[in-house]
């Protein structure tokens, strides 16, 4: 049986799709040198929204006509764009890009967390508490022995805990986009043109009214917003749809596991930072946390269906979402 169309392309867009997640954070570093928080995250939106926009018009897909629909994915780009990119950037300002790669890949705990209070049907499994209670003991592991120390960076334990923040945003929006955007219907490619549309009409509008931060637009500032925005913000939707739809979310939410490996390893190759023992520890305890909450017992192949955010969820007759397997894939 020969493999559908395109399908040969997937691992390629699945070494993207990792290279543009895992390397955001040391792209967000490197634009700080001449923009402010702020400006950082509405660069890599208004670029991300531009580059969507090219492949609707391209490939003339329709967005949604609806002011309900245009309403949810608003809430979804506040939490899953709009606070969170702005946190990851101010925190850059604060901390080194790995250490905010190994925050980032709390997001499926965080999910979970959202999911397990917000969701009140869905009872935790045992699996489920004992990977939350390993991410728990690793975020701690990687904080704790530099606060009792004395924080390397000025601003340190903020910093951390704005991570933390972005990280909740992420598992409130994946829980609301389950209950509220999924049910609409719509194609990946168009709900993620309007999310990062609308948090670029936001993050615009608010740039000149609380940030007067000078720009200082240096050829490394401006690449390394060119590449979180078109890949980081924009491409990287498309390319995370198009695994879930090949490879299933259990084989695609693997880029949870590779973004911190290769955050701290860019960190560390191009601007010198250093991993101590206790982040590698804490980083291995978040990941193993990750795996022991999403054991369970996979459904048949052919209960598995694509959703309009680019995910996987199995067919009415199981009603079981993994939101731990999509949460991964965000970034952001």
């Amino acid at each position: 049986m020969s493999d559908p169309p395109g399908s040969r392309l997937l691992p390629l867009q699945f070494v993207a799709l990792s290279s543009a997640w895992g390397s955001s954070f040391l792209l967000m570093k490197v634009g700080l040198d001449g923009l402010s928080p702020f400006q950082v995250a509405t660069a890599r939106m208004v670029l991300g929204s531009l580059a969507l926009a090219v492949i609707v018009v391209s490939l003339r897909i329709r967005l949604p006509a609806s002011i309900r629909a245009w309403g949810h994915i608003g809430v979804v780009s506040l939490f899953l764009c709009v606070v969170p990119f702005t946190l990851f950037a101010w925190a850059g300002q604060r901390m080194d890009s790995g250490l905010s790669s190994i925050y980032n890949a709390t997001t499926p705990l965080m999910t979970l967390c959202v999911t397990l209070v917000a969701l009140r049907a869905e009872r935790p499994r045992p699996e489920q508490l004992s990977g939350l209670c390993l991410g728990l003991m690793g975020v701690l592991v990687v904080l704790l022995p530099g606060q009792l120390a004395g924080t390397r960076q000025a601003g340190g334990s903020a910093a951390q805990l704005a991570c933390l923040i972005a990280t909740a945003c992420y598992g409130v929006a994946f829980v609301y986009l389950r209950r509220f955007v999924s049910p609409l219907g719509l194609p990946a490619v168009s709900v993620a043109t309007v999310q990062v549309g609308v948090g670029a009409a936001v993050l615009v509008a608010m740039v000149p009214l609380a940030d007067h931060h000078p720009v200082a637009l240096t050829p490394a500032v401006v690449a390394s917003m060119i590449v979180l925005g078109v890949f980081g913000t924009g491409l990287a939707y498309i390319w995370n749809t198009n695994i879930v739809a090949g490879w299933g979310a259990a084989a695609a939410s693997t880029v949870t596991y590779l973004t911190p490996v290769i955050g701290v390893g860019l960190g560390a190759l191009l601007l010198g930072e250093t991993l101590t023992w206790y982040q590698l520890i804490g980083a291995v305890l978040v990941v193993i946390g990750i795996v022991v909450s999403r054991r369970r017992a996979r459904p048949a192949r052919s209960d598995l269906v694509p959703t309009s955010t680019g995910t996987v969820r199995t067919t009415d007759r199981e009603k079981r979402y993994d939101d731990a397997d999509r949460s991964g894939r965000s970034e952001r």
